[in-house]
């Protein structure tokens, strides 16, 4: 059962028509749009061509890596949220998978060579500003033992107790994430 947050909404106003706004008329046919009952949903359809906008989240990937019980996070240098800490992932691109996107993240944001070595958790994303997410969380052990070196969207590299998290976190996903990861470490203990 997904967790919920005080004040958090599964659907504003433009989900629940599942428009973005200014979208009018069909990017192939061009013929204006209609909204009509699709899969228990109102969507944007096309009456000629029958094309439906589905408006899907993005998705994104990264990774827990662990040493002597501490967790590798970053800190954002970019926007939203800059300057709060994250696990290190991203979004999966077109010609790769959300594993590959994980060790590439990793890699990019950490400098640190990495494997997956299992499923850590999939999150939904329900408060970035962009978009919606959904996260897929890999599990990761170091190639090859090294300092970690910020780089990428990331200005600074660490890895910390969860008890004594270098800052604010960026995203409710990642606050899940850490607590799972908690809950792995006490039962691993």
């Amino acid at each position: 059962m997904p967790r919920r947050f005080k004040g958090e909404r599964m659907h504003d106003t433009m989900a629940k028509t599942n428009n973005p706004g200014d979208l009018k008329y069909c990017p192939y046919c061009r013929t204006e749009l209609i909204i009509r009952e699709e899969g228990l949903l109102h969507r944007l359809a096309c009456p000629d061509c029958g094309w439906i906008y589905y408006r899907n989240p993005v998705a994104a990937a990264g990774g827990v890596v662990v040493r002597d019980n501490r967790v590798c996070l970053v800190r954002r240098a970019i926007e939203p949220r800059r300057g709060d800490w994250t696990l290190p992932a991203g979004f999966v691109e077109y010609d790769e998978t959300p594993a590959e996107c994980a060790e590439r993240e990793l890699e990019e944001e950490t400098g640190l060579k990495v494997a997956v070595t299992g499923l850590h958790g999939v999150y939904a994303g329900f408060d970035d500003p962009r978009q919606r997410v959904v996260l897929v969380l890999y599990r990761m052990r170091e190639i090859a033992v090294r300092e970690p070196v910020a780089g990428d969207d990331a200005d600074e590299v660490g890895f910390y107790t969860l008890d004594q998290l270098p800052g604010r976190l960026a995203f409710r996903a990642h606050v899940m994430a850490l607590d799972d990861l908690a809950k792995q470490l006490t039962s691993d203990a």
